[in-house]
């Protein structure tokens, strides 16, 4: 019996590239988060393990971990896993293979995603996620008082920005390259059925790009302040103006670096309040015509990703301080920077998928030829094989809110806003510069890194 070419390709590729293709990584965080949206921090950390028995563990577990864990305001654990995933990041980054090592692992990836789909590449992490790793690792630090722990994970954020502008760079010149050769014309506008309008949004087109944070910048800013180098708290707070300069907020900080500095009794507090989770990666099909001569279009059924955010945890804009309402200014969306991601990359993944939709038409005129009282202009064999990869780092937050109070040191009373299940709690503010990182998941609030109290009275 004969195998047709195209078997034969997706066969070595399933090969080189282990069972990654049979994952739905999707279903695995719907379960995991389900439990973490409960405030049971150990049953997702099962469900984790769980859906990770393999001993070489990937990045995507130690992301997810580490959230958890931070969840669970288990720091140490939490930033020994990101440190993992951190050093995994690093080893690539920096990583020399030789030529032919390097042609061959291309060759995987390249051969598995074009013939089978993106899930068969090894995840190396979206860029944003790679820059909010090192922003939440410096929120563990601050939350157990490390600023010198927080400054070095800053500058780790700072070179990493650097690094992936200059890659994706050289990036996009390939793609434009590669896309003139291969003749390729179509854009995600041209794809129907698909969500276009959530790659067009505002919010979306308004970012630089996808993976540098206001939310990064300004709290580099607020950490270097609390230090001592205002010469290195300006650049910050700058770059953070420039990234979202629609922010009286962050140019208000600005400003208050030449004003004097709080009281002995007082403490400069930033209030962090991150809610919601990262979205989710949901394929989509979407026909893609392919003329193989001037006479024959054959209609292609191929994937596409699409970002689903998360709509359970409620909006907020404010929090309550000693029973006083204080205005929260959203100053970074996860969801944004995803859906800018994806944006950006969507001409690599058009790319590969053209590749894919011509050897499904090919196939499909291959057949009509054997059996021409079947013929058919759409591909009829189904591919069990042809979906979009869905792999993202889900526990990430969402939404970053923020607030900067002076306040004098002592108990403070902290209560979330549309967290009705959860108490208020009682806080010790005792340091001249002090950062409060509240997580909210569906009702649940949570302070994360900061001791609580057990008197819940404000202090007089």
């Amino acid at each position: 019996m004969s195998i047709r070419l195209p078997s034969l390709l997706v066969l070595l590729a399933l090969q080189l590239s282990g069972c990654a293709a049979y994952r739905n990584y999707d279903l695995e965080m719907q379960q995991t988060n389900d439990q973490l949206m409960r405030g049971n921090y150990q049953g997702a950390l099962d469900l984790l393990e769980a859906h990770n028995p393999w001993d070489d563990k990937d990045l995507l577990y130690y992301f997810e971990k580490g959230s958890i864990l931070s969840f669970a305001n288990a720091l140490p654990p939490s930033q020994k896993a990101w440190r993992s995933a951190d050093q995994m990041i690093f080893q690539r980054e920096d990583a020399a293979p030789s030529a032919a090592m390097k042609l061959l692992s291309r060759f995987g990836d390249e051969m598995g995603t074009m013939l089978v789909n993106d899930k068969l590449r090894r995840y190396e992490g979206y860029d944003y996620e790679k820059v909010m790793l090192t922003t939440q690792m410096a929120l563990n630090q601050l939350g157990a008082n490390d600023f010198d722990g927080a400054r070095a994970d800053i500058k780790k954020t700072h070179e990493r920005e650097a690094l992936i502008a200059r890659q994706r760079e050289r990036q996009y010149e390939e793609l434009e390259t590669q896309a003139t050769s291969q003749g390729i014309a179509v854009q995600y506008k041209d794809l129907q059925g698909y969500p276009v309008a959530t790659l067009d949004a505002p919010a979306v087109i308004e970012l630089k790009n996808g993976y540098q944070s206001a939310f990064s910048h300004y709290l580099a800013g607020f950490t270097y302040e609390a230090l001592g180098e205002r010469g290195l708290a300006a650049p910050g707070y700058r770059h953070a103006i420039e990234l979202r300069p629609d922010l009286p907020f962050l140019q208000q900080a600005l400003r208050d670096l030449d004003k004097p500095p709080a009281k002995a009794d007082e403490s400069d507090v930033l209030i962090i309040v991150q809610s919601g989770l990262a979205p989710a990666r949901s394929s989509v099909q979407v026909p893609i015509p392919v003329r193989l001569n001037e006479h024959l279009v054959i209609i292609a059924p191929i994937s596409f990703p699409v970002m689903v955010p998360d709509t359970v945890t409620p909006s907020f804009d404010q929090l309550i301080v000693d029973g006083r309402k204080r205005p929260l200014t959203v100053i970074n969306s996860t969801t944004d920077m995803a859906l800018r991601t994806l944006r950006d990359d969507m001409p690599a993944i058009i790319s590969r998928a053209m590749f894919r939709a011509n050897m499904a038409a090919i196939s499909q005129a291959q057949e009509n030829e054997r059996n021409p009282a079947k013929a058919s202009l759409v591909v009829t064999e189904h591919d069990p094989f042809e979906e979009a990869d869905t792999r993202t780092w889900r526990t990430l937050p969402d939404k970053t809110l923020v607030t900067r109070l002076r306040l004098k040191k002592g108990n403070h009373l902290f209560h979330a806003p549309n967290a009705p299940g959860t108490a208020p709690v009682t806080l010790r503010i005792d340091r001249d510069h002090q950062v409060i990182n509240l997580r909210v998941l569906n009702v649940i609030a949570n302070i994360v890194g900061t001791a609580r109290l057990p008197d819940p009275t404000p202090s007089k």
